[in-house]
């Protein structure tokens, strides 16, 4: 059970350490997606007209979706540092409706 708001006294409060661990994992999810989709469907030339999904295309899939979820999940990362409050004990809470972003000693 999340404690009040300090400021506000909602109950509508977010761990800011499992958001965190959420936006990493949303984060890697995206840019892995994103990566692979543009790595399969961007405008080529084929060289060698196949009717087969060239093995050299999967191979660039693969790794534009691993660098692309290296990515976004650095970015999930830095985005809820930009939420965390000022470093300290205890549990980071975010308010969502007044933003405040406090720690509770547990």
């Amino acid at each position: 059970m999340p404690p009040p708001c300090r400021r506000c006294h909602s109950q509508h409060l977010i761990n800011l350490e499992t958001a965190r661990k959420l936006g990493i994992a949303a984060g890697a999810l995206a840019g892995s997606l994103k990566s692979v989709h543009e790595s399969l469907y961007a405008v080529r030339v084929p060289t060698v007209p196949s009717p087969h999904l060239p093995l050299s295309r999967v191979a660039s899939a693969v790794i534009a979706g691993a660098s692309g979820g290296i990515a976004g999940a650095a970015a999930g990362n830095q985005m809820i540092r930009h939420l965390l409050p000022p470093p300290g004990e205890g549990s980071p809470w975010l308010c969502l409706g007044c933003g405040h972003a406090f720690r509770v000693r547990d």
